[in-house]
């Protein structure tokens, strides 16, 4: 699956620990490192909402219905995984009353207080996690050895290479940048069919044979009798083209806007996993500048800040090795956009014969027939750090806690440590 999502390299020589993740969701704990908005106020409802094994999509869904409002009207920082426990905030626009009195299995909300300030995706630090990696075909001893090995060689490099995890992908259907492909490309009928068919093994026999059927047949009324209850976005896109055939941009148009960003943002994500992993096969480390690069800046949380850099040249390559050695500024690659612009020097070259392979030009990321999915592009930092480490292997089982800043990967970091040849995800 690495290959399919464009990551094709290690950033440590270590052995890795093999074993499987998330084989319950107790296995993945995740805690939001939040931005708490300032109490006082009456326009939204603040709570903790802890959820173990939820998708983010269906329980906004499922607490929108409880609530008997828009989904727009619920609001949260950073979407989370699904085979997880996980704790993050969110705000209602709805009275704290109704909130508190929301009953779904497997959820807790608590910690409410009203606010005036409205909580955008983005507003979080980052996230705690604790994680076990179970199964492991080495000794405790060996693993232990292992995990320390390659933890001081990714201190050494000063965090771990920032790719977009599967994640960003579909954990168990990496097609979501393949459907962002087709709406770059302009071909949304084809962007539909990868979303709706498409069957990838993996998936529950139920959902892989009515992918298949669809697939041969392309009969969308029929499809509504036999496509599995669960899948309801799903049914929700068929829906919409039996009552408007051949109308496929409004079919994804249906889906929450959150998840139609997705599709744009996963082929980006593409684009950047092979140009990291390029830098990486070429032998250059990922974050030790070359003349050429443009090297992100820190905001006020010690954040790299996407929209702030500095082109690396002669004069000041050894500053910005310096402030990258610190943890103050970051080398990046282009998260490619209608507007986003191209590093010069080796990552520059790099990035440029991806996109031409790829044969893009920026306005392909102007997207008229559905504007809201346009994206001018950014930067984004090669390696992110990770803090608060610690391990211990005990009976076989792998024992992981650390935090991450935003947009990062746990599953990326985790990988450094298991070594795919050898790791498994539930």
């Amino acid at each position: 699956m690495d290959k399919d999502i464009g990551i094709g390299q290690y950033a440590t020589s270590s052995q890795g620990i093999g074993g499987t993740l998330k084989v319950a969701p107790e296995d993945f704990i995740v805690e939001e490192i939040s931005d708490l908005p300032p109490p006082g106020g009456s326009l939204y409802t603040v709570a903790k909402v802890k959820s173990r094994n939820w998708e983010s999509n269906r329980l906004i869904r499922q607490l929108s219905r409880e609530l008997r409002v828009s989904r727009r009207r619920i609001f949260f920082a950073g979407t989370k995984d699904k085979r997880a426990v996980t704790t993050q905030l969110m705000e209602f626009q709805v009275p704290m009353d109704a909130v508190a009195s929301v009953r779904i299995a497997d959820v807790e909300i608590s910690d409410l207080y009203m606010t005036n300030k409205r909580l955008e995706i983005g507003d979080l630090v980052g996230n705690r996690f604790k994680l076990n990696a179970r199964e492991l075909p080495c000794s405790d001893s060996e693993a232990k050895e292992r995990i320390e090995s390659t933890h001081a060689q990714l201190t050494a490099m000063g965090g771990f290479p920032n790719f977009f995890g599967v994640q960003r992908f579909g954990a168990v259907r990496p097609v979501t940048h393949l459907v962002g492909k087709a709406m770059v490309n302009g071909d949304f009928e084809k962007g539909v069919m990868l979303y709706l068919a498409n069957p990838i093994e993996g998936e529950v026999q139920e959902a892989l044979e009515a992918r298949r059927r669809l697939e041969q047949e392309l009969d969308f009324s029929t499809a509504l009798q036999y496509f599995p209850k669960n899948l309801s976005f799903e049914l929700a896109v068929i829906n919409h083209l039996v009552k408007n055939p051949e109308d496929f941009t409004g079919a994804l148009s249906v889906l929450p806007f959150n998840l139609q960003m997705m599709f744009v943002h996963a082929y980006q994500a593409y684009l950047f996993n092979r140009s990291l992993s390029e830098r990486m096969r070429l032998g250059h480390v990922p974050n030790v500048p070359l003349v050429g690069d443009m090297v992100l800046t820190v905001d006020k949380k010690g954040l790299p800040d996407q929209e702030r850099w500095i082109e690396v040249n002669a004069e000041n390559v050894e500053l910005m090795t310096r402030r990258c050695h610190e943890g103050k500024a970051f080398v990046s690659g282009v998260l490619f956009g209608w507007k986003s612009l191209f590093a010069n020097g080796i990552q520059g070259e790099i990035e440029e014969r991806i996109v031409r392979e790829e044969n893009l030009k920026q306005d392909d990321f102007m997207i008229p027939a559905m504007r809201r999915m346009s994206s001018k592009g950014t930067r984004r930092a090669l390696v992110s750090q990770y803090w608060e480490f610690s391990s211990n292997v005990v009976g076989g089982v792998a024992q992981f806690n650390f935090a991450l800043p935003r947009g990062t990967y746990a599953t990326v970091l985790l990988r450094e440590f298991m070594k795919e040849s050898l790791a498994k995800f539930s």
